[in-house]
C-alpha cells in the first residue's frame, strides 16, 4: 500500500501475500485499540503517538528564536551533546537532508559529541571547534550519563575560556522540565532551557526538542518535518494489516520471526545517507524488543558497498535473516551517462541511462538474487525524496511499527532493564557512590 511519503511491499517477504499474516488480525486491532486508549501499562510513555499534532508550539517558537540570537552572534557550529536516542535522531537528519558532500550546506554546522568515552574522538573535536565560534546544545534527561556528562564539562570549559562571560548565553540545555543533575545547572548558570516531555522516552523524542532544536540550527525546515509525520500518522489510523502499511510491517516481521525462525533483519538502503538512519533504526528496534529472550536482532547494510563483503553471507549463508530495504524514488541529483565513441571503458551498454536507474537496476537484481534463489525473505519501502516531510513521515511510520511490532512479540516497547546492568558495573568499578 502506498501512502503519501512511502510505499511498502512485503509481497517478496510471504509464501501467499498477506494472507499468511491474517491470523495476527484480531490481536493487531486489539493492540491498536487498546494504544489508542491508552488501556495499555505502559501509557505514561505513549506521548511521542501524537507529537506531529501536539506539540509545545511556545517551544517551539522559543527554539527558533534561540537558534536566530545564535546565528546573529555569528556562531559557526553547534556542538550537540548527547548519547542514544539523545542524539541519533537528529544526526539522522542532518545527514538526511545534508550529507557530508552536500553543496546544500547547513545554517550552522553540527558537531555530535558525548556519544563515546574515546579520548582520542573527543579531543579532535575539541580541537576542531577551539578556533571557532561555537555554541553547544546538551541533551540529557538525568544529566547524569557519563559520555555525555564528561563531553559537556569539556565543551562547557572551552567555551567558557573563548567567550569569558558570554558563555552562559551560548548554552542551551535540553532536559527534564522540573529535576535533575543537569536541569539544576542549567537553572544555576541561566542557560536556556527546552523540555524532554515526561511521557516520550529518548528513543521516540526525535520530534520533541531532542531532535527539532538541533534541526533548527542546521536550517531544517521542521514546520515540514512535522508535517510529514503529522501526515502520515493520519494515513496510519487503520487497524486494517491491508489498510495501515505500519502494522502490515509489523505483522509481517513478526510472523518471520515467530513462525519461519529468522532472527535476524537486515535494514538495507542503496544511499549511504541513511546509515545513521539505519542507526536510529537500530537503537529502536533492539531497546524495544529486545527482552525476556526475545526479539530480532536488528543489523543494517549499505548496499552496494556491503555486497562486496556481506552480499556472499546473505546470498548462501546461514538462513537466518531477512531484509528490509529502503531504496529512494526522487533523488535530488543525478548523473547522466553519455556516449563515448570509443568505448575504451567498455561502459558502452550504460549509455543513454543515469546513474540513478543503475541504482535501481542493482537493487532489483539483488532482491531477486536473494529472495528467488538465496530465499531470504524481503520486505520493501520506497521512500519520495530526501526531503524534510519524508523524513518526518520516515520516522513516525517506524515508531509505530515499532510499537505494534513490540506488542505483538508481548514485550514492553518503553523500557530499556538491560542496559543497566553494564552501567551499575561500570559506576562501581570507577567508584562513584
Amino acid at each position: 500500500m502506498a501512502l503519501k511519503y512511502l510505499e511498502l511491499n512485503t509481497k517478496p517477504a510471504l509464501k501467499n501475500g498477506l494472507s499468511d499474516v491474517a491470523y495476527l488480525q484480531d490481536k493487531v486491532t486489539k493492540i491498536h485499540n487498546d494504544v489508542l486508549s491508552k488501556n495499555v501499562a505502559e501509557k505514561d510513555w505513549l506521548g511521542w503517538y501524537d507529537l506531529p499534532n501536539s506539540y509545545d508550539r511556545a517551544e517551539l517558537e522559543a527554539m527558533k528564536a534561540k537558534a536566530d540570537q545564535w546565528e546573529e552572534q555569528g556562531v559557526e557550529v553547534v556542538v550537540v551533546i548527547g548519547i542514544g536516542g539523545s542524539y541519533l535522531g537528529a544526526k539522522t537528519g542532518y545527514d538526511y537532508i545534508y550529507g557530508p558532500y552536500s553543496l546544500k550546506k547547513p545554517r550552522m554546522e553540527l558537531v555530535f559529541a558525548g556519544n563515546s568515552i574515546s579520548s582520542e574522538e573527543l579531543v579532535a573535536k575539541l580541537n576542531y571547534v577551539k578556533d571557532k565560534k561555537f555554541a553547544i546544545n546538551v541533551i540529557s534527561k538525568s544529566g547524569t550519563t557519563l559520555e555525555p556528562s564528561i563531553a559537556f564539562r569539556e565543551f562547557r570549559n572551552l567555551l567558557e575560556k573563548n567567550e569569558k562571560g558570554d558563555a552562559n548565553d551560548l548554552i542551551a540545555a535540553t532536559t527534564d522540565k522540573s529535576k535533575g543533575v543537569l536541569f539544576e545547572l542549567a537553572t544555576k548558570k541561566g542557560y536556556t532551557k527546552f523540555v524532554v516531555p515526561d511521557d516520550v522516552g529518548g528513543r521516540f523524542s526525535v520530534l520533541t526538542a531532542v531532535g527539532l532544536f538541533p534541526f533548527i540550527c542546521a536550517g531544517i525546515n521542521v514546520d515540514k518535518v512535522l508535517e510529514g509525520a503529522r501526515i502520515t500518522n493520519e494515513e496510519l489510523s487503520s487497524p486494517l494489516l491491508n489498510n495501515n502499511p505500519a502494522y502490515e510491517y509489523a505483522a509481517v516481521r513478526n510472523h518471520l520471526y515467530d513462525k519461519e525462525g529468522f532472527k535476524i533483519e537486515m535494514l538495507v538502503s542503496y544511499e549511504s545517507k541513511l546509515q545513521y538512519f539505519a542507526e536510529w533504526w537500530k537503537q529502536l528496534f533492539a531497546e524495544s524488543e529486545g527482552k525476556d529472550g526475545k526479539g530480532i536482532w536488528p543489523t543494517s547494510a549499505i548496499f552496494s558497498t556491503d555486497l562486496h563483503s556481506l552480499g556472499q553471507m546473505v546470498q548462501d549463508g546461514s538462513k537466518i535473516l531477512f531484509e528490509t530495504v529502503l531504496t529512494l524514488k526522487n533523488p535530488t541529483v543525478n548523473i547522466e551517462f553519455q556516449a563515448d565513441e570509443f568505448d575504451y571503458d567498455k561502459l558502452g551498454y550504460l549509455d543513454e541511462n543515469n546513474l540513478h536507474t543503475v541504482n535501481n537496476v542493482a537493487f532489483e537484481a539483488t532482491m531477486k538474487a536473494h529472495t528467488e534463489v538465496g530465499k531470504v525473505p524481503n520486505i520493501h519501502i520506497l521512500f519520495d525524496s530526501f526531503n524534510e516531510e519524508t523524513l518526518g513521515a520516515l520516522f513516525i511510520f517506524f515508531e509505530r511499527a515499532l510499537t505494534m511490532s513490540a506488542y505483538l512479540l508481548g514485550v514492553n516497547p518503553f523500557n530499556q532493564p538491560g542496559v543497566e546492568v553494564y552501567k551499575k558495573n561500570m559506576f562501581s568499578l570507577l567508584g562513584k557512590k
